[in-house]
């Protein structure tokens, strides 16, 4: 029998296809260290391995396995900059802040590929990626995103497309134009994810699964995280649990939302297939955003179904298929061989949650579907922090987050009906 996750409904390709995913302990009575992390995701083990490479003592815990939330179980596309275009942060932030914060996704994303070089991690690294138009408003706009991204942030490497172009590198005729990006790609998410435990391992992080925080507490001797198991006390505290934090810490609560997002995957299409015969992933210009790619033997992976609050999704075939179908006519009666979910956090601005939530205690999480590349390096920069400089990490705490109305008994049910809203304009 695969290996079913507790937390994250489905059993997904990248599980059947990671090759060895090594187990790890569960803690066994009490610790001390320099540093306790919570979470074994891209972020906790980011930072344990960066932690224990500067000589750093670090715990990290895990509640279940490593992977088993968004880091293992997501789309796989890197991206470019932060979540909200260049323009857009220009706009809010000015042009200073803006750039310093795209500068840094871009050394986010230099380093995700250069740290699995480095450490023989095979993550199935993909160039290219297109972000295609499916309502014909929005052309001007991403006609002028690609011009702003060339003469404004020094970024050449995006061209808007025609619907000529369109649908030739998408075999599909369903969108109206689009950008490419060549300086961008997309990756195994799961074979990142073992492969990091794996290099945080080797430099000496103690490394736990199967071991939940229970409450975490922070005064002048310390941090204390509290588990079923034992006591880990530390100096300093990263929780890194982004969409599975629960109650744990009520700040990181209030300020940071899961929802589910689901993913499919088909049989190998064939060589001769039409469908992404160029091998870049995909987004489009829905909010309810539709993203795809085609994996090396062939795989249509495509994930587009969301939820707004935690549960399972009974019916993930059902709904990946119909929107396979509306793209790809002629896959409409193709079955699917895995389908999966994950839930990731949001926040009201779609921009990272890093915040010093107690003495001594930094979360970051928050990272909205854009954390393959950015929850990585946020852990490279709080080791960073933990060695004594700070002012990178800095340019994600000063991002204004506010918490999401409602409390947390009625902000699921006013973001189910917010979020709704805007999948309804999708539509019209």
């Amino acid at each position: 029998m695969p290996y079913q996750s507790p937390i994250s409904p489905g059993f997904s390709w990248y599980e059947a296809t990671v090759g060895e995913r090594p187990q790890y302990p569960s803690l066994d009575g009490d610790r001390r260290a320099d540093v306790a992390i919570v979470g074994g995701g891209f972020t906790g083990l980011s930072a344990a391995a960066h932690l224990a490479k500067a000589g750093v003592n670090v715990v990290l815990i895990e509640a279940h396995r490593f992977g088993d939330g968004a880091s293992g179980r997501n789309g796989g596309q890197l991206g470019t900059g932060q979540r909200a275009w260049a323009e857009e942060l220009e706009a809010e932030l000015g042009f200073t802040r803006a750039k310093a914060l795209f500068d840094l996704a871009e050394e986010a994303k230099a380093h995700l590929i250069d740290f699995a070089a480095a450490n023989r991690i095979e993550i199935d690294y993909r160039p290219g990626q297109i972000s295609a138009v499916h309502k014909p408003r929005y052309l001007d706009e991403y006609r002028r995103h690609a011009d702003i991204m060339r003469d404004r942030f020094n970024y050449p490497h995006i061209t808007y497309m025609d619907a000529t172009e369109t649908a030739g590198r998408l075999g599909s005729t369903r969108y109206f134009g689009g950008i490419r990006d060549t300086g961008t790609g997309h990756i195994h998410p799961l074979k990142l994810v073992v492969g990091t435990a794996r290099v945080a391992r080797e430099a000496g992080a103690h490394l736990f699964e199967g071991t939940p925080a229970l409450n975490i507490s922070s005064d002048a001797g310390g941090v204390r995280i509290e588990t079923p198991s034992g006591t880990i006390t530390a100096e300093k505290c990263f929780i890194a649990t982004n969409a599975y934090g629960g109650d744990l810490e009520p700040e990181s609560a209030a300020h940071v939302m899961p929802i589910g997002s689901f993913i499919g995957a088909t049989p190998p299409l064939g060589d001769d297939s039409p469908v992404l015969p160029g091998g870049e992933s995909v987004d489009d210009s829905r909010f309810v955003v539709r993203y795809f790619r085609r994996e090396p033997n062939g795989s249509l992976l495509f994930g587009g179904r969301e939820i707004y609050a935690p549960g399972e999704d009974k019916a993930i075939h059902h709904h990946i298929r119909r929107q396979i179908a509306e793209l790809y006519p002629a896959l409409k009666d193709v079955e699917l061989t895995h389908a999966w979910g994950g839930y990731v956090g949001i926040t009201m601005p779609r921009r990272p949650f890093v915040r010093e939530v107690m003495p001594n205690v930094i979360s970051a999480a928050g990272w909205s579907g854009h954390g393959v590349m950015l929850s990585n390096f946020a852990g490279k920069l709080y080791a960073e922090t933990v060695c004594g400089n700070r002012d990178r990490l800095r340019l994600f705490e000063e991002l204004k987050i506010p918490p999401f109305p409602g409390g947390r008994h009625l902000r699921p049910f006013l973001m189910f009906l917010a979020l709704n809203w805007y999948a309804l304009r999708d539509r019209i």
